[in-house]
């Protein structure tokens, strides 16, 4: 089984693709093929975008790729732009489906980056949300937070489920030019409780390092 990674957010249009991109990159630069996953995306017209820029990243670095298409990088495409328990009308989706895809795509590669839909309390079905993928798929966690005002909120929200879950985590803050304010209204709690304290793009390396080294303490606690 390649290394997992499983990508997500405290909301929707965080940052997400954009974190597993540079970690694409990342990884790459240490000399792993990296595959990437995309369970469910909605909001899907013509082509999953998300998706889409997952898997053209990952093949410019993993021409083994190419034997792969786009149907098998996002296994559940729907239209509607909502959460896929109200994308999928409220239909129970059959998780081996997504077992099935990424145990394709991990013959390619090293390492798999899957990337969430939303926030991690985001229902998938009537019985599952998007907290429960990365125990399904026995992923490292990396958690993508934005700094805007209220990230401080957001950050410990969806922190505290993980720490809940006893899921595994790295976790990091995706930081975009117009968050002018951060640095004055949230970066100071921010470095007085977490140490260290990764910013997504300066710190993307590192990142990629602790979780590798997440992933390996991870396999020793189940061996």
């Amino acid at each position: 089984m390649s290394k997992r990674i499983f990508v997500t957010a405290t909301n929707t249009n965080i940052g997400k693709t954009y974190s597993s991109q540079l970690l694409i990159r990342a990884f790459s630069r240490m000399g792993l093929r990296v595959g990437v996953y995309k369970p469910v995306e909605t909001g899907v017209t013509t082509l999953p975008s998300d998706g889409n820029t997952l898997f053209k990243t990952a093949l410019s670095y993993n021409p083994a790729l190419t034997s792969l298409t786009l149907n098998d990088i996002v296994t559940l495409q729907l239209p509607l732009p909502a959460a896929p328990f109200v994308a999928n009308d409220g239909k129970n989706i059959d998780f081996s489906l997504f077992d099935t895809a990424l145990a394709k795509i991990e013959t390619l590669c090293d390492i798999v980056i899957i990337e969430g839909a939303g926030g991690l309390m985001v229902p998938i079905d009537s019985e599952k949300m998007m907290i429960d993928l990365p125990r399904h798929f026995n992923a490292v966690t990396l958690l993508v937070t934005h700094c805007n005002l209220g990230c401080i909120n957001d950050t410990l929200l969806s922190i505290n489920a993980l720490d809940s879950a006893a899921l595994p985590y790295v976790w990091g803050l995706n930081c975009r030019s117009e968050d002018t304010s951060f640095e004055t209204v949230s970066l100071p709690y921010f470095s007085h409780r977490f140490n260290p304290l990764f910013l997504i793009e300066k710190d993307i390396d590192t990142i990629a390092k602790v979780l590798l080294d997440t992933i390996s303490l991870q396999n020793e606690e189940i061996a």
